[in-house]
Order: structure tokens, then C-alpha cells, then sequence
């Protein structure tokens, strides 16, 4: 494939793809039930944001949707953000929507990990499970509105909780265990829960990692906690005699049989309460609602993801992303989801291809940082796996590049719909996606999600059109917070998304909108590089330094600073045996100021072993911002929410360095302050 740039088409799926989709058979019914047409995706997005109310009316019936009282009215009594509420009269239970009209001898769960073989779980299997594990929680104490905090891995015995919370009305929250007992209780201590489910240990690039002395460390500083169940996972012996006699086995928990009675609670009732990255401060503790996420996921998994009962769905994730309970969503429509517990490159580069050929996948989701890595490594899952159940690529957590784009469909499937998202765990969701009837750019994301009212907002708070702006939506979706936990007020709410733009939600994204409708998103707008009055976001940068074949990995970080002139610092992780040289430097420059802007060159380069990343693999350029400006550490950036907190020490060495040298050259220019 001849190198390809922004905008450039290299896929449409056939009439005949389009004419099955689920969002065809969607348009036609609602011109066949409401006299409405709709040419094309753009008129029905701009139907969907300009007759908001109708559109989810519509959703739940086309979806069949099980929420009580219909005709639903009142459907929303405000449009105000924040506090508009969906459907304030409706009961719903997330878990009768999992369970509705399914066939339990069919397969509802694939898991595999480091430790487990692949294995499948039916509907009717989970179902039993569920009922046993909600009874015991029921019996326990445990009523609507409690809290219950999982420590656990992405494996079947989480799910299976999950939705034993959900279906008492009480709340769920999750974190990984490969975060710091710190970076758990800064979540956990918050929202005071009164069950934990833990797992004694976890297997993660063939090693194994011992939880027991975090359980133990979690039950005597969460007092809230009356209950723990602990999974044995690492061993067949979860040693529970060890623990305080308020800790049970999962095992024993679901041992007994049990009718699932799942409770109806108020549409906009919590079902689990998500977290922000948590680089600075302590984790935002976001809640959202049973009937918003049904209604948003449901959306998604049909008209987006175009998801078909049968359909095999995977995202490669943690219990600590929003992409787990994203995943998780397609049971609502009746897929089959793939759980995946390790890592992605153990005990081979291709463990996720070879994943995606033993179970027939159909759609398959990573994030950008994930593909980027494939390439690097010049992977060819295409040569080497059988992907012709592969219909769709998913990708999300930073943007896609053109390069990446033309490399999924070199080396991994030609006749596949690649799909670059973009979202957020403030709403659960990608507000920005694909459509089976839109063309695949590079670059680009195909469109608007439906229901999604985005625009890009200038400085003054207008609406432009292919140019860069800050990434708004100005009328409310379901999926939005129903709160944070703990914030009655929406003080810390308002804060995050609406101070900027009153009654508007600033995402804290730059995004462009084309004429087409189709996307780009370039980078958080709060770490926006601005050289000489010219704005430019990071990942147009990444985009043109990435393309070296040297260049594995990088992070641009603009150190301006009151009274001294910009200083544009560029970090490159090389490729092993690669050498900084001055003729490197020069091309990367050269590069850099052809293709972006003679503006945004950097004014030094330095090589790295790993730039920082979230543990959903976002890049952490605020926090090394703010670490190479002098902030405390502490401050800065929270190891424990980090994919690789040890790549911070280089930045704490270098912050001690780069401050010394620029107030010894700020003395001899008489500018010391």
C-alpha cells in the first residue's frame, strides 16, 4: 500500500453488509412505525440530536428494551446540564436486559487466561451462577444501595458478581490487581463499600503476583466492610482460614441453587461507579445509571458495533478501564464476549491474534497503544491466523494515525472495518465512532455517535467546522454521570466538564470536524503545545515522529514557563540498537517542520527506555508536564495508576537537571526572578 494521509479512503463495506446492518433494518423500521426517512447517516445523526427524546423512545423499542411504564413519560423533564435525567418515572434492571428472551443452552461468555485454559460459559450457566452469588449477598445483608468493591481481575467470577450487584439495586466498583494498595483505597476508601470481592493473586507475563497481603491489608483499612469473598484464582487453595471469619471462597458462595429475581430500581437508580485516571489528586468517583448505560450501551453494540446475537465480541482491557464494563455490554444484545486475563505479548507477540482464530472472533478491540506496538514489531497476524470471521477492528485510548490505519490493512485484513473511537469513562461510551454505512479513512473517525450532540467549540463558544476546537457536547446523553459519588452539590461535577462553557460539556479534547462529518481527534486540549500564539496537539506531532522506523515510542512536553521562552522538549524511546544521531535529529526536524508547522520543532531530543502511560495507555503528558516544571511528584503523577511507573525516575532526574541549567542560563541573561 502506497503511504496513505489523513482523509485517504481504504475501505467501504458492500451494499449487502449495509443493506443486513442492524442500523439499516433500524432506519427502515422507523419509516415503516413513524413515517421517517432518512437519506443517509448524517441526516438521521442530526434527527437523532435535534429530536433527542424521540430518538431513545425509539431505541428502547426497536431494541426491546425492558423498562417498565410505557408509554415512558415524562422522557426528560430538563435538558439542563448537569442533572437532566432520562425517563425519571421507569424502573429497570440492567441484568434483565442480559438475560431477556436468551437461549441458555447458547454461549454467552469466552474466557482464557494466563492461568486458565479457553473455556466458554452459556447463558444458562451464568444465570445460575448469578442467582446463587445475588443470593448469598441477599442473605449477607447486602440491599439497594450498598456498595460492593471488586479487587479482581477481567475473569468470568468478576462478571459473575458484577451482575449479582446489579441485580439487587446495589452498586459496583472495580480496580485491577496490579494497582498499588494505595491507588485502591484512594478509590475505594471514597465510596465506603460494604462487600469487597478479591482474588488471592494473578498471573501477568508468565509471572505470578501475590494479593493475599493486600486483601488483608484492604479488610483493616475499609471499616465500611462487612463481607469479603475471595476467588481462587492463583491457587486452588485461596487459604480463606487465614483471613478474618467475615471472608468466605467464592466457591461456597455459589455452591447452592437459586432463582435470579433481578429487582427493578429507578431508571436513573446508580449501577457502578467508574473512576478517572487519577494522575493528579484523588480518582473522580463517577456514577452512572442502570437505565442510561443500558440505553447508551444497547445503542452502541446495535447501531454502532452492528452486534448480532452469535456475534463473538472482544476488547483487550482491565477491570480498572471503562472498556471492561463497555465489553460487558454486549450480553445486553445477546453477543458472546471474550474475556482475556494477561498480558498481550505473553507467551508470544501474537497471543491476542491467535485469541481472536480460536474463537471465531468477530470484532476485536485494542487500544491505539496496542496496534502501535503490533506494528513496531512488525507483526503479520494476517500471514499467521486464520481472521475470516474478523468483520471489525476497534480501536481506542489515544488516536489513530494515518500510518496505523494503512498497517491494519497490510498486515492484518484488507476486508474489515476498522474502527477509531473516541470517548471516555465520563460517559462510558465513545461519543465519536464508525458506522457500517460510512467509508474508513485514514485518520479519521468515520462520525458522530448517535444521540451524541458534538460539536467543536472556538474560544467563543461557537460551533466551527474543519477547525480545530475543544471538543463539547451541548445536549445531555444518558450515560453522562448521574452524579459523582459523595458530591450532592455537583460542585466537583461542574468543575470537570462545565466551567469553561456554562451548560455546556467540555470534554477537554481538541477535535476537528470535517465537512464530511468524519472526525480527528488531536490529543487533550489541556496539554495543547502553544508556540508562538499557533496551537497544535501532540498527536499531529506523534504522528510525523512515529513514522521513523528508529522511533518506537514518544513524548513531546512543552516546558514554557512565565518570563522564559518556550522550551520544547522531545523524549524518543529507539529501537534496540538505534543511536541518536545528529543526522536522525536533523530529519526529524526536517520532518517535523515540512509537515506540521516550523513552529513546533523541538529544541532538544533526548532518548528514553519507555514513555509513561496510563494504565489504559494514554500517554501522560500533563503529569510529566507538570514533574518537569517543578510540581512534587506526589502531586504529579499517581505510580499506582500507571501501566509503568518506574519510567517516572528518569523524569524526576531530569526535572532536577533541566531546572538547574535553565536558572543558571536565567542568571547570566539577568532574568533570575
Amino acid at each position: 500500500m502506497e503511504r496513505v494521509t489523513e482523509g485517504t479512503l481504504l475501505y467501504e463495506t458492500s451494499q449487502s453488509q449495509k443493506d443486513q446492518s442492524l442500523i439499516s433494518q433500524y432506519m427502515h423500521w422507523l419509516q415503516q412505525t413513524h413515517a421517517l426517512s432518512f437519506s443517509d447517516y448524517a441526516s438521521l445523526h442530526e434527527w437523532s440530536v435535534q429530536s433527542i427524546e424521540m430518538f431513545w423512545d425509539t431505541v428502547i423499542d426497536f431494541a426491546d428494551i425492558q423498562v417498565s411504564r410505557k408509554p415512558l413519560s415524562p422522557r426528560l423533564q430538563s435538558k439542563e446540564m448537569p442533572g437532566a435525567q432520562f425517563y425519571p418515572e421507569a424502573t429497570i434492571n440492567y441484568v434483565n436486559q442480559v438475560f431477556h428472551q436468551k437461549d441458555e443452552s447458547a454461549v454467552a461468555v469466552w474466557h482464557q487466561s494466563e492461568i486458565r485454559a479457553l473455556s466458554t460459559m452459556t447463558y444458562g450457566e451464568l444465570k445460575k451462577q448469578v442467582g446463587a452469588f445475588a443470593s448469598y449477598l441477599k442473605q449477607s445483608g447486602v440491599k439497594k444501595g450498598d456498595r460492593v468493591a471488586a479487587f479482581a481481575p477481567n475473569i468470568i467470577e468478576t462478571l459473575v458478581a458484577f451482575l449479582a450487584t446489579a441485580s439487587l439495586g446495589a452498586i459496583w466498583s472495580s480496580c485491577s490487581p496490579d494497582f498499588g494498595t494505595a491507588s485502591v483505597l484512594d478509590r475505594f476508601s471514597q465510596i465506603e463499600p460494604t462487600v469487597l470481592i478479591a482474588v488471592d493473586g494473578y498471573r501477568y507475563q508468565g509471572r505470578d503476583y501475590d494479593r493475599l497481603q493486600t486483601v488483608t491489608s484492604l479488610q483493616g483499612k475499609l471499616p465500611s466492610l462487612k463481607l469479603t469473598v475471595l476467588i481462587p484464582y492463583r491457587s486452588d487453595d485461596a487459604l480463606v482460614h487465614t483471613f478474618k471469619e467475615t471472608t468466605v471462597s467464592y466457591r461456597d458462595v455459589i455452591r447452592h441453587d437459586a432463582m435470579l429475581n433481578p429487582e427493578q430500581v429507578s431508571f436513573n437508580h446508580p449501577l457502578w461507579i467508574l473512576y478517572t485516571s487519577g494522575t493528579t489528586g484523588l480518582p473522580k468517583p463517577i456514577v452512572q445509571s442502570h437505565g442510561g448505560i443500558v440505553l447508551e450501551h444497547v445503542k452502541s453494540m446495535k447501531l454502532h458495533v452492528d452486534l448480532h446475537p452469535g456475534d463473538r465480541f472482544f476488547w483487550y482491557s482491565t477491570t480498572g478501564w471503562m472498556m471492561w464494563n463497555y465489553l460487558i455490554g454486549g450480553l445486553l444484545v445477546g453477543a458472546e464476549i471474550i474475556l482475556y486475563d494477561g498480558s498481550p505479548a505473553h507467551p508470544h507477540p501474537y497471543v491476542l491474534w491467535e485469541l481472536a482464530q480460536k474463537t471465531g472472533m468477530t470484532v476485536f478491540g485494542a487500544s491505539a497503544a496496542y496496534l502501535t506496538t503490533c506494528k513496531k514489531q512488525d507483526l503479520q497476524p494476517g500471514e499467521h491466523y486464520e481472521l475470516s470471521s474478523l468483520r471489525m477492528i476497534g480501536s481506542t485510548g489515544s488516536p489513530l494515525t494515518p500510518d496505523l490505519f494503512a498497517y491494519v490493512y497490510e498486515s492484518v485484513k484488507k476486508e474489515v472495518m476498522l474502527v477509531s473511537t473516541s470517548g471516555g469513562t465520563d460517559v462510558c461510551t465513545a461519543f465519536v465512532t464508525g458506522s457500517v454505512l460510512l467509508p474508513i479513512c485514514a485518520g479519521e473517525i468515520s462520525c458522530r455517535a448517535l444521540g451524541a450532540d458534538i460539536h467543536a467549540f472556538n474560544e467563543a463558544g461557537e460551533s466551527i467546522i474543519n477547525e480545530v476546537g475543544e471538543l463539547v457536547i451541548t445536549s445531555p446523553m444518558p450515560s453522562m454521570p448521574i452524579s459523582f459519588f459523595n458530591d450532592p452539590e455537583f460542585k466537583r461535577y461542574k468543575e470537570s466538564y462545565f466551567d469553561h462553557f456554562p451548560g455546556v460539556w467540555r470534554h477537554g479534547d481538541w477535535i476537528k470536524i470535517t465537512e464530511r462529518g468524519s472526525c480527528v481527534i488531536y490529543g487533550r486540549s489541556d496539554s495543547t503545545i502553544n508556540r508562538n500564539g499557533i496551537r497544535m496537539g501532540t498527536s499531529e506531532l506523534y504522528q510525523v515522529i512515529e513514522s521513523f522506523d528508529e522511533v518506537i515510542d514518544s513524548l513531546v512536553i512543552d516546558l514554557e514557563m512565565l518570563g522564559r521562552p518556550s522550551f520544547l522538549a522531545l523524549f524518543l524511546v529507539l529501537r534496540q540498537g538505534t543511536v541518536l544521531t545528529d543526522e536522525l535529529k536533523l530529519q526529524i526536524r526536517e520532518k517535523l517542520k515540512r509537515d506540521v508547522s516550523p513552529r513546533h520543532v523541538p529544541d532538544e531530543m533526548y532518548v528514553i527506555h519507555d514513555v509513561p502511560r496510563t494504565l489504559s495507555g494514554k500517554k501522560m503528558e500533563v503529569p510529566i508536564r507538570k514533574i518537569l516544571l517543578g510540581m512534587n511528584g506526589k502531586n504529579a503523577a499517581n505510580p499506582d495508576s500507571m501501566m509503568n511507573p518506574n519510567s517516572l525516575q528518569y523524569f524526576y532526574e531530569f526535572a532536577k537537571r533541566f531546572g538547574h541549567e535553565h536558572h543558571s542560563r536565567d542568571l547570566e541573561h539577568g532574568s533570575a526572578r
